[in-house]
């Protein structure tokens, strides 16, 4: 789910799962509810979606063994394909954001990630360039080998960070030539398996939902360099779980007060009071459904949606 622009909101789904495509829903600034206006049928399993600056092109990973993109126009109404969906040149595509005139995919079974240039009209051109990660972590299972989770900009602009959980690590990237490239690398505690990140309106901390430990991690960023620091890593729940705990989405309130991270198995959404360099894990509330894959905060703070991908709601 994007968050809303002039009280839309737009949300992606799995086709093979049940899901139509993408929704887009109206928005009550009061309640907060959600109202569904509008299905686009774009590609198979539209899982995750970005907006753009203006509120007019909304752009979809099709999160298949194939992989692509698609651009949609959202200035007549419902969301329209500019144009056939166009291979991202990577597997399962997960995640996606627009960086330096480009549309980056983090491809999760491929390990990769993908830029596609954005023409002016907001369509999408061919891929122009890949970046493959190297390495693995020590979980049997889910790290024998590179998986890209998520890529997205850091408040500056400046650079693009990678997040892969197969690797334990975060790759600081730029485009050159058309090509994402690795500035920087940190690597993370082996075997935590990083999932997704979320900046501090400060500009100035980072944190990272670690999908495999479950677990939070507290970081310093420097936009200048692009650098970042860990400081503290804190458990996102109060007890050892009984059964399957797996991080997935992570927001951060517009105040910066509030951090919000999802938990699946437990189905719950852990609640962190931040203050400088910690976070501090205040409770957990049920998150409304079954298998919370992601989160959204409406831009007044006073609302947070979960997508809850085995319940479909």
């Amino acid at each position: 789910m994007d968050g809303t622009w002039a009280g839309r909101a737009y949300i992606g789904s799995f086709t093979a799962g049940g899901g139509r495509g993408v929704t887009s829903a109206l928005v009550d600034a009061d309640t907060g509810a959600l109202t569904p206006q509008a299905v686009t049928e774009t590609v198979p399993d539209p899982s995750f979606l970005a907006l753009d600056a203006a509120g007019e092109r909304l752009y979809a990973v099709s999160e298949t063994a194939e992989g692509a993109a698609v651009a949609l126009d959202l200035t007549a109404g419902a969301p329209a394909p500019l144009g056939p969906p166009v291979p991202v040149r990577g597997e399962g595509p997960t995640h996606l954001c627009l960086y330096d005139g480009h549309l980056l995919t983090a491809n999760y079974n491929s390990g990769s990630v993908s830029a596609l240039p954005v023409r002016a009209d907001g369509g999408l051109g061919p891929v122009s360039g890949v970046l493959t990660h190297k390495g693995s972590g020590p979980h049997p299972q889910r790290q024998q080998e590179p998986h890209a989770h998520q890529v997205l900009p850091d408040p500056s602009g400046r650079w693009a960070l990678t997040v892969d959980l197969g690797t334990d690590s975060v790759r600081v990237l730029r485009i050159e030539d058309g090509a994402p490239v690795v500035h920087r690398e940190f690597a993370l505690r082996p075997g935590s398996g990083p999932r997704h990140l979320a900046f501090h309106p400060d500009g100035g901390h980072l944190y990272l939902l670690n999908e495999l430990s479950p677990t939070l991690t507290v970081c310093r960023w420097d936009a200048a360099t692009g650098a970042l620091k860990a400081v503290m890593e804190s458990a996102l729940l109060p007890l050892a779980p009984q059964g399957d705990a797996y991080g997935s989405g992570v927001r951060v309130s517009p105040d910066g007060r509030w951090l919000w991270a999802a938990v699946r198995g437990e189905d719950v959404v852990s609640v962190f009071a931040l203050a400088g360099d910690e976070a501090r894990l205040v409770t957990t509330v049920p998150c409304g459904g079954t298998w919370p894959r992601d989160l959204a905060v409406h831009p007044s703070g006073r609302f947070l949606y979960t997508a809850n991908e085995h319940s479909g709601n």
